[in-house]
C-alpha cells in the first residue's frame, strides 16, 4: 500500500521515539526524509542517521538527541504543508519559528533547506514544517 503523505509519517515516528524516550528510531527511506534528516543532524536536533539497505525500500535510523535534563532537543514538530493544503510563502514572507529558537524547513527551487538559508538565498518555497 502507497503511503499519501511521507513526511507526515516521518515526523510522527520522530515525535512518538522522542515521547517514548527512545535512543533511535526507524524511518522508512525516501530522498526527502534524507534531507530533512540531514537538516535536523545539521541543525543539531538528532545525533546522526543512517541508511540501512533491508533489501526492499531501506530505512533510515535516526539516532535523537536528549539533555543532560532528560528533555529531548526537539520539543515540537509540526506538519504544515499537507497534500490536501499546500503552504508557499515568498521570499519575503519565509516564517520565524518561536523568534528564531526554531527552524521552519522549505522545500525550494534550490533543494530542502531551513528558514535562515531561504532567506541568504532570498527565495521562497513550500513550508514543509517547523521544528523547535
Amino acid at each position: 500500500m502507497s503511503m499519501t503523505d511521507p513526511i507526515a509519517n516521518m515526523l510522527t515516528i520522530v515525535r512518538n521515539g522522542t515521547r517514548a524516550k527512545k535512543i533511535k528510531v526507524d524511518v522508512p527511506f525516501s530522498k526527502i526524509s534524507q534531507e530533512i534528516l540531514g537538516i535536523l543532524k545539521r541543525e543539531k536536533f538528532i545525533k546522526d542517521f543512517k541508511f540501512i539497505d533491508d533489501k526492499k525500500q531501506g530505512v533510515l535510523r535516526a539516532y535523537l538527541k536528549y539533555r543532560k535534563s532528560g528533555d529531548s532537543a526537539i520539543i515540537g514538530l509540526k506538519r504544515i504543508s499537507r497534500p490536501g493544503l499546500r503552504r508557499h510563502v515568498k521570499k519575503d514572507r519565509v516564517p520565524a519559528v518561536l523568534g528564531g529558537l526554531g527552524i521552519a524547513i522549505l522545500s525550494t527551487s534550490r533543494g530542502i533547506v531551513t528558514n535562515v538559508q531561504a532567506r541568504e538565498m532570498q527565495t521562497g518555497g513550500e513550508v514543509l514544517c517547523h521544528v523547535w
